[in-house]
């Protein structure tokens, strides 16, 4: 019981600075917004897909993996609040208490993935623009698709951020980290004409089932047939397994550290 108020009061911290900064909405879903007005629907008027089912569009294709960004720059970049608490001594006082230190790594993966979840509905209000219109079960799907995700992603920043003493440091990992995550995810184009040597890449990347279940949701909501890489059930299975495996790496290297 002691572990589970200390989880639900970091996660309840971490919703609340959320909520009092709108600005990091903005930020956070400007860019998946700007992806898909601009760069979606600029790329789209000029493109044709290969590999992809019949009828499916690039916007239509690139609208589930512009949902995978959000929830992946959301999910990395919350644990760059754990530098900001060893910085303000904020840490220090959590971590001297008899709390669990795994629980205050759990509350702080949580509390991310939750905070990724909320921001995540604003692109899925957004499906029309993709052609989507979507229904209250395509809703739930996506957002709890989201919700798993972010807890996989989380947790990998939490893990660098538990072993990081640099703000400086800690921001050039994730840099480095995000993008090629991002596009090894086939986000942006299928993972059936990517080169031989990127394939094993994208089977370690765990955005890559996440964007794949998420295209799986939105195609059999609009009746394409399918023709993504797994189905569902296999993207979901293989998605909750790396989400625990990071969840429990992440609450070691945060218990373990000085």
């Amino acid at each position: 019981m002691d572990a589970l108020r200390v989880i639900y009061a970091i996660w309840l911290r971490e919703v609340k600075m959320f909520v009092r900064e709108p600005v990091r909405l903005v930020g956070m879903v400007g860019q998946p917004l700007l992806y898909l007005l601009l760069v979606g629907q600029g790329i789209a008027s000029g493109l044709t897909l290969n590999q992809a089912p019949s009828g499916v569009g690039y916007l239509l294709f690139i609208y589930p993996g512009i949902i995978g960004m959000s929830v992946l720059f959301t999910s990395m970049f919350a644990a760059i609040s754990i530098i900001w608490d060893r910085e303000f001594g904020f840490l220090k006082e959590v971590l001297v208490s008899p709390a669990p230190r795994w629980a205050v790594a759990v509350g702080k993966v949580m509390g991310g993935a939750t905070v990724a979840m909320m921001q995540s509905v604003i692109l899925i209000a957004l499906a029309p623009v993709a052609g989507v219109v979507p229904s209250v079960l395509m809703v739930v799907g996506l957002v709890l698709l989201c919700f798993l995700i972010s807890t996989a992603i989380t947790s990998i920043g939490v893990a660098i951020a538990a072993r990081m003493r640099s703000m400086q440091g800690f921001q050039m990992i994730m840099n480095f980290l995000v993008m090629p995550m991002y596009f090894l995810s086939g986000a942006m184009f299928p993972t059936q004409t990517a080169p031989a040597w990127m394939r094993p890449l994208m089977t370690v990347n765990p955005l890559k089932y996440g964007v794949d279940a998420l295209r799986n949701v939105v195609w059999t909501e609009v009746g394409v047939p399918a023709g993504t890489d797994l189905p569902l059930g296999t993207n979901l299975a293989l998605l909750g397994v790396a989400a625990v495996v990071l969840l429990g790496v992440a609450a070691f290297l945060f218990s373990t550290a000085d």
